[in-house]
């Protein structure tokens, strides 16, 4: 018989991603806090915040296998937020340019009925091009990347703002680090190949 499985995330990026290991999942919304603790780097925000949310939700849903994940961007050493509008895009833009940002992507995997909690990091090294103030407004018009880290979306106009990208796990810069989450889900009993583990 085959797990339940359930991506404990709103994110219509991470649902694209995770559809592409062509399982079936169910959406549940986490109901989680998610405030940075005082001085948490962002590689533990992100860490703890992907634990928090596949806890959450399977806390509520004993029987499924559960992923959260959350990625926060660092820029010297301080995460950086979701813009949320169009003027903190274009400052956070602005102070990116010419620089490296890094992207902590975490994935944690839960069944509260089995007592198996695993979790993973992928880092993302991107670096931004010298964007002029033009190039900026001409993309946030077109991207409306308000709701990602970063301000800038990748998938689509956003990979034209940047130098160079460096991970070993590529789709992480999305939202989803789908070679860390195959690798956590095996370790639950779910193969991503369309079988179910031993």
């Amino acid at each position: 018989m085959r797990a339940l499985l359930i991506l404990a995330s709103t994110s219509v990026y991470r649902q694209e991603l995770l559809r592409r290991l062509q399982m079936p999942f169910d959406v549940v919304a986490p109901d989680v806090d998610e405030s940075p603790q005082w001085t948490e780097p962002p590689e533990s925000l992100a860490a703890r915040l992907a634990l928090a949310k596949a806890r959450s939700v399977a806390a509520r849903h004993p029987w499924a296998v559960v992923i959260g994940s959350d990625q926060v961007a660092e820029l010297d050493g301080e995460a950086v937020s979701k813009p949320g509008h169009h003027d903190a895009a274009v400052q956070q833009l602005r102070a990116m340019r010419g620089r490296r940002v890094v992207f902590h992507t975490a994935v944690a995997v839960v069944c509260a009925s089995s007592g198996f909690e695993s979790s993973a990091l992928a880092r993302v090294s991107v670096t931004f091009r010298h964007l002029s103030d033009t190039e900026i407004e001409h993309y946030l018009r077109i991207d409306r990347p308000y709701d990602c880290a970063g301000s800038a979306k990748v998938e689509t106009l956003g990979i034209a703002l940047l130098d160079a990208v460096e991970s070993d796990d590529p789709t992480a810069l999305i939202g989803l680090p789908l070679i860390r989450t195959c690798a956590l889900l095996r370790q639950a009993g779910i193969d991503p190949l369309g079988h179910t583990a031993s």
